[in-house]
């Protein structure tokens, strides 16, 4: 049933605080909420000084980005509405004045907590404390706004792995979030790091483990505050908005496949007959907002604290296998620049399979080429390069081995509580989508907003792209007689039959008939 307050309706003259507004996901929120909902009021961003710029500097950086491109074109004087403030999830309060908290409790009646760590490699400490102790620091100042309509906690659909179907609600955590939490500040980082494989658990790494203490530590706001929990799967590129295609990070499928098509990534453990659980970048944000508006509009309490898992894995089925094979179809025809070798990667389930190929085609080659920038004089990079993507696949195939099952109801009917218009405007189901397209505008959008290059190029990309085929045969053809050579030299069989002039057959006198001997050479 339609909601009867509209989207654009619920936040005409609301202002927002945004942690994590420059990240990926963040950027995207705060573009789309300026374009989509022109009455919108405020929209805090938290920011800290980073690498010798102020806050000023870094917000005025990101409106640079083409992301913002439709904005600056149509709406320029919506940028007049983001406020920058320097804090950081980190510190108590923000590390804010007294001023500005007693500003955001008289203005802000929306939070959208996004902050979070995403390095999934990361040790304990670090996660907990942005993830986890973040968020309870995000809440503390939630519970300071007097005018709190709604608090978006953004999760992962990855935080349960000891569970075969995840639903949309939250499960009790492995420790006590706040026994956690004075455990990371009372230890030093060795004693915590001979600790983590015992609190972990069923975890794979550190980052679901944070996001599942943190569910917990929004639970129980929940008591108090109204909150609102969404679990994204794996964020990707955009879809449709602002640009087909929109990505700023090598994190997730889009870095394997840039990578794969630089031919520096060539193996990966992957089970290709597994559903493949994204969601794009803008896809998400639409359900993020939408889900705001909703659960702020409730004037009852729910009886629980409401959680929606962000997916469409169940929307539009797409196997990993079918994400590799589009991507290898499209590198063909449009290859990138420069790459380091013929990019003609697979994945497989086998993990000794896996270790060759890692062995032969990822590592022996990088230290061949740091060799080689020895003896030229040049600074190594390759072997450094290949270790932290070894340890990137090693963390990622977790995710990409195992089945995934997420009940998605409240998600669905998201789109139930829309009327026609912001069906379009706020879409988040993508049934009727072209998965050839997105796949292909996923890869254009890495080749130009990543790696900065120019799709006017292909053409010449085609050519040394051509040269390499031919190279990466031959250099097979070598291999694997070289291999031969090494066999044969050890077995004396083969080394009768493969040695110059072959083995002879002649005439024993005695048997009357030709018999093979063959020691006559």
């Amino acid at each position: 049933m339609t909601s009867e307050t509209s989207v654009r309706e619920f936040y005409r003259g609301r202002s927002v605080l945004v942690t994590g507004g420059t990240g990926f996901m963040g950027k995207v929120l705060i573009e789309k909420l300026l374009y989509s909902i022109p009455d919108i009021g405020n929209i805090y961003i938290l920011l800290r000084p980073k690498r010798g710029k102020s806050v000023t500097q870094r917000l005025e950086d990101m409106q640079r980005l083409p992301l913002f491109d439709r904005l600056k074109t149509e709406r320029p004087s919506a940028f007049k509405k983001l406020k920058a403030l320097q804090g950081d999830v980190l510190f108590h309060n923000f590390g804010l004045s007294k001023n500005d908290i007693e500003n955001l409790s008289s203005e802000v009646s929306v939070v959208f907590h996004f902050a979070a760590t995403l390095k999934l490699e990361a040790p304990l400490k670090d996660n907990v404390d942005m993830n986890t102790s973040g968020t309870q620091r995000t809440l503390n100042i939630a519970k300071q706004l007097k005018n709190l309509t709604i608090f978006v906690h953004l999760s992962t659909a990855f935080c349960y792995p000891d569970y075969e179907v995840l639903n949309e609600k939250v499960h009790a955590p492995p420790a006590k979030p706040e026994d956690v939490m004075r455990l990371i500040e009372w230890l030093d980082d060795k004693q915590i790091s001979i600790l983590t494989p015992a609190l972990l658990g069923p975890h794979p790494n550190c980052y679901t483990y944070s996001k599942r203490l943190a569910e917990n530590v929004v639970e129980k706001a929940f008591e108090e505050l109204p909150v609102v929990i969404c679990r994204p799967s794996i964020v990707c590129p955009s879809y449709s908005e602002p640009i087909p295609g929109w990505v700023d990070s090598l994190n997730g499928p889009v870095g394997l496949m840039l990578g794969a098509g630089k031919g520096v990534i060539r193996t990966m453990l992957c089970d290709g007959s597994l559903v493949a659980q994204v969601i794009p970048v803008d896809i998400a944000i639409n359900a993020a907002i939408t889900v705001a508006k909703i659960e702020g509009s409730k004037k009852e309490k729910p009886e629980v604290i409401p959680v929606y898992n962000l997916n469409i894995g169940h929307q539009k089925p797409t196997t990993w296998g079918s994400v590799l094979q589009v991507a290898k179809d499209y590198g063909r025809k449009a290859p990138l620049e420069w790459p380091l070798w013929y990019p003609n990667g697979d994945i497989t389930t086998n993990k000794a399979l896996h270790e060759f190929r890692r062995y032969f085609y990822h590592l022996i080659p990088a230290y061949l080429i740091d060799f080689l920038m020895l003896l030229f004089g040049q600074k190594r990079f390759m072997v450094r390069i290949q270790d932290r993507i070894s340890q990137g696949l090693y963390v990622l195939q977790y995710f990409t081995t195992r089945n995934w099952s997420f009940g998605s109801a409240n998600y669905d009917s998201i789109q139930n509580t829309l009327n026609d218009e912001e069906k379009v405007i706020f879409n988040t189901n993508i049934e009727n989508a072209d998965r050839d397209e997105y796949m292909r505008n996923s890869v254009n959008g890495g080749r130009v907003f990543c790696l900065k290059e120019d799709p006017k190029n292909i053409g010449r990309n085609k050519i040394h792209h051509n040269v390499l085929f031919v190279l990466d045969i031959i250099v097979k053809v070598l291999f694997w007689l070289l291999i031969l050579s090494f066999v044969v030299s050890w077995c004396t069989p083969l080394k009768a039959i493969f040695s110059f002039g072959g083995p002879v057959i002649k005439p024993l006198p005695f048997l009357g008939a030709a018999v093979f001997d063959g020691n006559d050479i």
